[in-house]
């Protein structure tokens, strides 16, 4: 006798659901929400008119064996973790926080004086502040320890980092506006802020080209003098 039934490898038959494209679009509302969502609120978005508990259910069986799951928690539809697998997942939780005044104001003289020192940072503000303020900015990976002044004490400067750049999607140093094109912009308020903090405009990186280049012309200065048969006694 011949079995005519459709036999699919292992012995199982596989029967693929398809969902409609109202359905999806609820699957895509519910995965792009930050928070659970109730079926009014579903309802609201979607293109046309349906059951929406009878597709939620379907979309829930479709997730039951996944690694995230459809579920239903006070009437409220989300997507979470399979609870098989919670042991896998650790909670990782982004806070927003604002920089202080002080932090912001460091910062902005880090970036335009460069290479600083906590004691210069501190001159130039007029005030003396937490230990933290740094920390953070380095925390932040904008600003790093840029090696030692040649003082007494040898303080150490700081300096803005490559990804303080990559952060604020600047090539360079001296693409930061002035203080006259920040105020222009309303970005700050020029009668209220110390333009010292902006420094001159000229960047720590020009500077060391400016200073390569005053090293030469005395070179060539003094090649000159020396070859210069006038010179000579």
């Amino acid at each position: 006798m011949i079995n005519n039934k459709k036999i699919t490898k292992y012995n199982v038959l596989n029967f693929p659901s398809k969902l409609t494209d109202v359905e999806k679009e609820i699957e895509a509302i519910i995965f792009a929400a930050a928070e659970p969502l109730d079926i009014d609120t579903i309802e609201n978005k979607i293109s046309k008119k349906t059951d929406i508990k009878k597709s939620l259910e379907k979309l829930q069986n479709e997730y039951s064996n996944r690694g995230i799951n459809l579920v239903c928690i006070s009437n409220k539809w989300s997507f979470r973790t399979s609870p098989n697998l919670s042991n896998l997942m650790s909670q990782e939780k982004a806070v927003e926080k604002k920089l202080s005044k002080a932090a912001i104001e460091t910062l902005a003289i880090i970036v335009y004086h460069q290479p600083v020192t906590r004691a210069e940072i501190e001159e130039i503000r007029g005030v003396a502040f937490g230990t933290n303020t740094l920390s953070i900015l380095m925390e932040l990976d904008w600003v790093k320890p840029g090696g030692r002044k040649d003082v007494p004490g040898k303080p150490i400067q700081y300096v803005t980092t490559d990804h303080f750049l990559s952060h604020f999607n600047l090539q360079k140093l001296s693409d930061l506006p002035t203080v006259d094109e920040l105020g222009a912009a309303g970005l700050i308020d020029t009668d209220s802020v110390d333009n010292s903090i902006f420094g001159t405009g000229k960047f720590f990186k020009e500077k060391q080209e400016e200073k390569k280049d005053d090293i030469y012309s005395n070179i060539d200065e003094m090649l000159r003098d020396t070859l210069d048969p006038e010179n000579k006694e």
